[in-house]
């Protein structure tokens, strides 16, 4: 049971750290998520990720005051503003912008109510 979820952990990070660069795949999510997962696995994968001068911080974070620091949140409107300026830039039908407007937004919505660290 512990390699799975070791496995889980290990791809949510890698889906994490593709989110800091690819628009509209979150990164701190599937970072909570791997630390959830090696917290389940492996102790050592654990105290790495925790320590981890990059995803480190989200998680403490996130675990003290369920925060996401200000950075982040530019960072995640700046990805969904580009994702929205591509769908339209690409034409995409009307229904389908609308359903992408209303989720980004909510996504948004999440994001600009949490505290700040």
């Amino acid at each position: 049971m512990k390699a799975i979820w070791a496995t889980a952990g290990l791809v949510s990070l890698l889906l994490g750290a593709i989110g800091i660069v690819l628009p509209l795949l979150p990164t701190v999510p599937f970072v909570l998520l791997a630390a959830f997962c090696f917290a389940r696995s492996s102790e050592r994968l654990h105290d790495w990720l925790l320590a981890h001068r990059t995803f480190g911080p989200m998680i403490a974070e996130w675990r003290r005051a369920g925060a996401i620091r200000r950075g982040a949140k530019w960072a995640a409107t700046v990805s969904v503003l580009a994702v929205f300026g591509a769908s339209l830039a690409l034409q995409l039908p009307v229904k389908f912008l609308v359903i992408q407007a209303v989720t980004l937004s909510c996504v948004l919505l999440f994001i600009w109510t949490r505290p700040e660290a």
